[in-house]
């Protein structure tokens, strides 16, 4: 008579998980009827994705800031007694250079004689002058800016507009608003650009001579 003997309870064990994971009855699945014997399906985890900002700003350039209420701006509309309306754009960077455009249109109803540079003052957000920051002819006192053009005789007729650029090396302080006049000792208007010039103390801002635009501006 040949005895039978009892198989390893390791292998009828292991039997029966392959045979409970092939059926798809494991152990989890078992403990998952524990918790929720009527087999509702278990909610999913909803992660919430931040959203971008629409429009953000130029990459290096300042966040925009609100105007004091009490430094007062270029009215947004119309045209300003002188004839005279200025635009300063938002701005571009690179390597630490910054640059931004200023714009002078006619909106009077006669020619304006035009030579030279522009007289701009950077102002902080109370409206006083930046302190230490020098205005300065020219580019060559800011590294790595573009050679300015230099001078020359313009006659704006109304509706023509002449554009100059404002150079100046990265720093970690706001300037809000420029003070800007056609020339030096021409009447004066403050305008705020889109953003700040990150320009802080001690610095230089360089300008570049008023140059046609080359298109009529409204």
């Amino acid at each position: 008579m040949i005895a039978i003997r009892p198989r390893p309870v390791r292998s009828v064990a292991l039997a029966c998980l392959l045979v409970l994971g092939v059926s798809g009855c494991g152990l989890s699945a078992e403990l998952d009827r524990e918790r929720n014997p009527e087999r509702r399906p278990t909610p999913t985890p909803t992660i919430e994705v931040p959203t971008r900002a629409a429009n953000p700003p130029p990459s290096g350039i300042p966040t925009p800031s609100e105007p004091a209420p009490s430094v007062p701006v270029q009215e947004g509309r119309g045209c300003p007694p002188s004839g005279l309306r200025f635009r300063a754009d938002e701005g571009d960077a690179a390597m630490g250079l910054r640059a931004m455009g200023l714009d002078v249109i006619n909106c009077g109803d006669r020619p304006y004689k035009l030579k030279g540079y522009p007289s701009v003052t950077v102002l902080d957000a109370s409206g006083d002058p930046f302190p230490g920051v020098r205005t300065v002819e020219g580019t060559d006192k800011v590294s790595m800016a573009p050679e300015d053009p230099g001078p020359r005789a313009l006659t704006l007729d109304p509706g023509e507009s002449a554009h100059a650029a404002l150079y100046w090396r990265m720093h970690n302080q706001d300037g809000v608003y420029l003070r800007v006049a056609p020339e030096k000792g021409d009447d004066t208007v403050t305008v705020q650009p889109p953003y700040p010039l990150d320009i802080g103390p001690e610095n230089i801002l360089g300008t570049t001579a008023w140059q046609p635009s080359g298109q009529p501006s409204q």
